[in-house]
C-alpha cells in the first residue's frame, strides 16, 4: 500500500497539506466539501503530490511541510509554476 502527501490550492489562494492512502478518494471528499478544513475554501485544486511506501515516512513529510522550514521548502521547490488539477 502506498501513502500520499499532497498539497491543495484553496480558493483563497492559501494551501492545504494532507496525507492519505487513497488520494483519489480524499480529493473527491475535498471537492464535495466533506473535509471541514477545506469546505469553506472551495473549489480546491491538487497542485502537488508524492507517494511513499511507508506510512510513517509520509506522515513525517506531511508534518515537515506544515512546519515553517517545510512551508519555505514547498514554496521554493514544490509550488513553483505548478499547474492546478481537479483530479
Amino acid at each position: 500500500m502506498w501513502f500520499y502527501v499532497y498539497i491543495l490550492r484553496l480558493n483563497s489562494g492559501k494551501h492545504y497539506v494532507g496525507c492519505t492512502s487513497d488520494l483519489n478518494g480524499r480529493i473527491k471528499r475535498h471537492l464535495k466539501g466533506y473535509v471541514p478544513a477545506t469546505k469553506q475554501h472551495l473549489p480546491v485544486g491538487l497542485i502537488w503530490c508524492c507517494s511513499f511506501p511507508e506510512k510513517h515516512r509520509a506522515f513525517e513529510f506531511e508534518l515537515y511541510l506544515k512546519s515553517g522550514s517545510g512551508r519555505s521548502f514547498a514554496k521554493k521547490h514544490l509550488l513553483k509554476k505548478t499547474p492546478i488539477s481537479n483530479v
